[in-house]
């Protein structure tokens, strides 16, 4: 599956470790070899948390504006009505129901804000199911 939904903790850690693999999955986006999927609301989260204070000087700001740019570009923003599913963190509801939606794999930092489903998979997993397809 190249359809991904990309948590905010993968974002920054991706601006923050540009030789980690949340940066290699990013890098895949943005070489259009996975297609991302968001919605408003990720969008916001994005901005907000790569805009804050604590990260001003280990993030570029310039990176950060052309990463919306190329987002906007060749990303997905897709619809979803807030889904039923229990979920251990709340806050996160918005990027499980936008991989539903897309039928995409939903790739968090911590795979324990999210319930129990095949469809989410932390960076080690994706690469091992990217590798196998």
């Amino acid at each position: 599956m190249n359809r991904v939904v990309l948590d905010t903790n993968i974002i920054v850690s991706a601006f923050l470790s540009p030789a980690g693999k949340p940066a290699n999955i990013l890098r895949l986006v943005l070489q259009k070899e996975l297609e991302i999927f968001f919605n408003t609301a990720i969008l916001v989260e994005y901005e907000q948390v790569l805009c804050r204070p604590k990260f001003a000087e280990q993030i570029n700001k310039q990176g950060v504006e052309r990463f919306f740019e190329i987002l906007h570009e060749i990303g997905e923003n897709v619809v979803t009505s807030p889904s039923t599913k229990v979920m251990p963190d709340e806050t996160d509801r918005m990027f499980y129901d936008v991989a539903k939606k897309a039928d995409a794999l939903l790739i968090p930092g911590n795979k324990k804000h999210y319930p129990n489903d095949p469809v989410i998979l932390d960076p080690t997993e994706f690469f091992q199911k990217w590798k196998k397809d």
